[in-house]
């Protein structure tokens, strides 16, 4: 005799919860804890951003608005006269010029330490060294500076002569003589700071190439140059223009070194050997304290500029990345 056959379904398990939560909405309180916070904390960085900006447009108009002469090109600070006339043209000059040559020194220089660290070094030795290279990072800023006034200034009299035989004719590195008080000098200092910045980023990226990349070029024969040409460098290439452009954003907004160790004027000289010369930060810092309200507001104007000229720094790298990510291999 045949058993009937049940014609019931068999019932589904319950559906797991977790897989709203992947698909992105948030169910779970933990889920919807965190979401909240994640929200709130890009939209305070937004909100801060904003107010900053507001801040110092409002501050910079009550300036510029009662500048007698014009805020671009005059080379002239004396903002507490009785005929106020400030201009920026020094300030932007020196700040692009240091900012520059420290990232013409220190960039090649920390793609190469990143690279002997993540590729050549022995593991003693490179967990060692990026260590140091680490240290140097939280060394403050107004001990670079002494530094460079007491130890750099005086020993780089013997590079500027040199300089001056061999390339003074192009009349960019002309010495005349003095002390090495000059925007060449911090763009020296400058680079050392942001050296372990960009050492430390770049480091970090170079050891996320995938070992199947390396291996495989390997297999095929390269030597280790080749294969750092080939795999290393387009796949970190990214992840080294964040780098820099965090180290230009220090080197951009310096200030407590670049005040220790420049001799500042207002004058715009062809060599950059030559002593004088002024940048944003260092400008705001020396002389805050002494000004007065309309002094202050054209400070805060300056200082506008110089957040102007930052984001559009970090805009443009943003750009740079998102052009060269499909040629890059991290999109692999």
């Amino acid at each position: 005799m045949k058993t009937p056959t049940s014609t019931s379904a068999t019932p589904l398990p319950p559906e797991d919860d977790s897989r709203s939560a992947v698909s992105g909405k948030a169910v779970r309180p933990g889920d919807r804890i965190f979401l909240g916070l994640s929200r709130g904390s890009g939209i305070a960085v937004l909100v801060i951003m904003a107010a900053i900006a507001v801040f110092l447009t409002y501050r910079s108009v009550l300036a510029i608005s009662g500048d007698k002469a014009n805020f671009f090109t005059t080379l002239d600070w004396n903002a507490s006269g009785l005929e106020p006339k400030f201009g920026i043209a020094v300030l932007a000059f020196g700040t692009l010029v240091s900012s520059v040559v420290a990232m013409v020194i220190a960039v090649p220089v920390a793609v190469g330490i990143a690279l002997f660290i993540s590729h050549y070094a022995p593991r003693k030795l490179s967990s060692t060294l990026g260590y140091v290279i680490d240290l140097l990072a939280a060394v403050p800023s107004i001990i670079y500076g002494l530094w460079g006034a007491l130890f750099l200034v005086p020993h780089l009299t013997g590079l500027y002569t040199w300089l001056d035989e061999y390339l003074g004719w192009t009349g960019i590195f002309e010495y005349g003589g003095g002390a090495a008080r000059s925007l060449f000098t911090v763009g020296i200092l400058l680079a050392i700071m942001i050296l372990p910045i960009v050492t430390s980023v770049s480091r970090e990226v170079f050891l996320q190439v995938p070992k199947m990349h390396e291996e495989a070029a390997l297999a095929l024969g390269a030597t280790r140059w080749e294969v750092i040409r080939m795999s290393v460098l387009p796949f970190g290439r990214s992840g080294v223009i964040s780098a820099s452009m965090l180290g230009l954003g220090r080197a951009l907004g310096e200030t407590m070194a670049v005040a220790t160790v420049l001799s500042p004027s207002f004058l715009i000289n062809t060599s950059l050997l030559d002593p004088g010369g002024g940048t944003f930060a260092q400008n705001i810092a020396s002389k805050f304290s002494e000004a007065d309200e309309f002094g202050q507001d054209a400070l805060i104007a300056s200082g506008l500029v110089l957040f102007v000229i930052t984001l559009l720094v970090n805009g443009a790298a943003r750009l740079i990345i998102a052009r060269r990510k499909e040629y890059s291999g991290a999109a692999a």
